[in-house]
C-alpha cells in the first residue's frame, strides 16, 4: 500500500486527522515535524529561532528523502511547508486538508490551549503575515494535491472516513 501524505496550512488539523485515521484503520502514523524535532533534539520554534527557516526546510528535504526510500503503507502528517519538497509525489498519495484561513485561525483561538497552539507555530506570530502566506500557498497546495478534502465544519471522524474512502478508490 502507498503512503498517505497529509498536507495543508499550519493549524488546519493534520495531526488531529491523522490520529483519528489511525483509530479507524490499520495505518501507522508519522509526523514530519516530530521526526525533525527528534533528529535535532529541539523544538521547531527553536530551530527557526536558532538557525533559520532555510535550515529547517533542508531538514524537511532530508526527511522527505528518507520517507521516499524507507517508509511504505504509512500515514504521514506534515508541517505546513513540507509540500514544497521536490519528491512529495514519490512519497505517496498527497491529501490536502483545506479550510478558509478564518476557519483555521478561529479553530486555533477556540482551542482550550490556544496560547500554546499559537506559540508552537513560528509563522503564525504575525496574523497578517500568516494570512498572506496562506493565500500564497493555497494555489500551490492545490497544484500538488491528489485529493482535496474541505475540513470546514466537519467532525474528525467524517474527515477520516472521507479520506480513507477516497484513497481506496
Amino acid at each position: 500500500m502507498k503512503n498517505i501524505v497529509l498536507i495543508g496550512f499550519m493549524g488546519v488539523g493534520k495531526g488531529s486527522v491523522a490520529r483519528e485515521m489511525v483509530k479507524r484503520s490499520r495505518l501507522v502514523s508519522l509526523d514530519t515535524d516530530d521526526i525533525i524535532e527528534s533528529m535535532e533534539n529541539r523544538k521547531i520554534k527553536n530551530i527557526f529561532a536558532e538557525e533559520s527557516e532555510e535550515y529547517f526546510r533542508e531538514l524537511e528535504r532530508k526527511v522527505a528523502r528518507w520517507l521516499q526510500k524507507k517508509v511504505e503503507g504509512t500515514l504521514i502528517s506534515t508541517g505546513g511547508g513540507f509540500f514544497k519538497v521536490p519528491n512529495l509525489k514519490k512519497i505517496g498519495t498527497v491529501v490536502l486538508l483545506n479550510a478558509p484561513f478564518e476557519v483555521i485561525y478561529n479553530r486555533i483561538l477556540e482551542h482550550p490551549d490556544s496560547g500554546k497552539k499559537l506559540r508552537k507555530r513560528p509563522l503564525f506570530q504575525d496574523i497578517e503575515r500568516a494570512r498572506a502566506l496562506y493565500e500564497e500557498r493555497l494555489p500551490l497546495y492545490l497544484k500538488v494535491a491528489d485529493i482535496v478534502i474541505d475540513v470546514s465544519d466537519k467532525e474528525l471522524v467524517t474527515i477520516a472516513r472521507e479520506i480513507l474512502k477516497k484513497v481506496k478508490k
